[in-house]
């Protein structure tokens, strides 16, 4: 259980930190007490803070506010053979990520708020992390009659959203963001055409040659733009789970420009891996959205570094085994990622791709902000949610040492670099390496 009520001093010094609500770097360490930060900076050193705070000498390793995941499947209700709130929260707290907005399409879906309130006590009781839960759009998330917005939200619920299954009806969906908007809410969808999305990969050259069914980006795009559409008819806000493609970024950009509400993510998977990584039918690599050309890899990276793309997903859905060695067309789409999240996003950075700062600005701040959470800084009375990490340290992904229940990662047996060392939340430790 993770003790968000153990309030004792800590201080972590002697450290490389990084506030991406700033975008400033420095050198000195943290204290916390309460659960919040006290004092940030160069003045706080093991000498300065009171003598019975913990303090961890971090030797020049970065510290920086906890990575907030905006999308990631916890497996609980329903789905406990999947994850459980208690190891999709171990894995969080060991890759950095000390906030996750839970999935809703779960069994039974969050579209009840004693839903939400049983994830609310069971995170509480169970999760080393903060869980957040995101309700359902629809009642089901069957696409057919919007949720109770203004219960769930009363409950608890941070947004609306029916996960991986796209809303078709458009009559529906301009009813859901007027009727958030008049509550304030976020929508968050998941923008695909399921009857042109059919296929198993990308549409081109690659899945010809594999002799797999593709899936064009088209399939995403279509419905982006009607949203967008649909954002500037009723003024409510918006965020794209998930874009994946060079069209997907044009139609957030000019809604962007016009002043809509709106905002958007991509998974880590899309930045750091593209179609070519599947080779040998790779099933741990079947993604929806799927990954695309080296092309379009290349446009979502400079989408995140230039601020267009808000934020960084693991996009966390861990499948059995069973649903996985299958021959590709057959396997479930989804991977684990909530535990390589930022030593993937790390892979950008060493590549001069994108700063530091800005890495950590899109897994942190911006989703902070999106939520209306006071984490993701590196100030005075901001919650004491923060991390510890050597960039640099290598290391080899082993999927036995994962903490998910499920181990169906799309870097089994990667090389990488980055190591989290401590994960603090609310100013208790919640991981600590070996």
């Amino acid at each position: 259980m993770m003790p968000f009520n153990a309030h004792a001093p800590i201080a972590l010094v002697n450290a490389r930190l990084i506030d991406p609500a700033k975008g400033v770097e420095t050198r000195g360490g943290v204290f916390a007490r309460d659960g919040f930060i006290v004092a940030a900076g160069g003045d706080v050193g093991a000498q300065s803070v009171p003598s019975d705070a913990q303090i961890f000498d971090c030797a020049g390793d970065v510290v920086a506010p906890g990575l907030i995941d905006m999308q990631a499947f916890v497996g609980e209700p329903g789905a406990e053979s999947r994850e459980t709130i208690a190891t999709a929260t171990a894995a969080a707290a060991a890759g950095g990520v000390t906030t996750i907005l839970a999935r809703p399409d779960t069994n039974p879906p969050v579209d009840d708020p004693a839903v939400v309130d049983f994830l609310k006590r069971r995170a509480r009781d169970t999760g080393r992390v903060r869980v957040l839960p995101m309700a359902a759009l629809t009642r089901g998330c069957e696409g057919r009659e919007i949720a109770e917005f203004g219960l769930l939200l009363e409950a608890g619920a941070v947004a609306f959203g029916d996960a991986g299954r796209s809303l078709r009806n458009a009559q529906v969906m301009r009813r859901a963001l007027s009727y958030a908007r008049d509550f304030g809410a976020l929508i968050v969808h998941f923008a695909e055409d399921r009857d042109l999305a059919g296929g198993v990969m990308n549409e081109g050259e690659f899945a010809s040659r594999l002799g797999l069914s593709g899936v064009p980006a088209e399939a995403e795009s279509i419905v982006l733009e009607r949203d967008m559409r649909l954002v500037a008819l009723t003024g409510g806000r918006y965020h794209a789970a998930l874009v994946s493609s060079e069209q997907s970024l044009e139609i957030v950009a000019a809604a962007k420009k016009a002043g809509s509400r709106v905002t958007c993510g991509v998974s880590i998977n899309h930045l750091t891996l593209n179609e070519n990584d599947i080779g040998d039918y790779r099933t741990f690599l079947k993604l929806r959205p799927p990954l695309r050309r080296e092309e379009t890899r290349r446009a979502l990276v400079d989408a995140v570094a230039s601020g267009l793309i808000d934020v960084v997903v693991s996009d966390h859905d861990p499948q059995d085994v069973e649903t996985k060695r299958l021959p590709f067309g057959e396997a479930d789409f989804g991977a684990v990622g909530l535990e390589t999240m930022l030593a993937a996003g790390l892979r950008l950075v060493h590549s001069g791709d994108i700063g530091l700062p800005q890495l950590l600005r899109a897994m942190s701040t911006r989703p902070a902000e999106i939520l209306g959470l006071p984490q993701g800084r590196l100030a005075p009375g901001a919650p004491a949610d923060l991390i510890r990490f050597d960039p640099d340290e290598p290391f080899v992904v082993d999927r036995e040492t994962l903490h998910s229940r499920c181990k169906n990662s799309p870097f089994d047996e990667a090389r990488m670099q980055g190591r989290v060392k401590l994960t603090v939340v609310a100013g208790a430790v919640a991981y600590e390496a070996a």
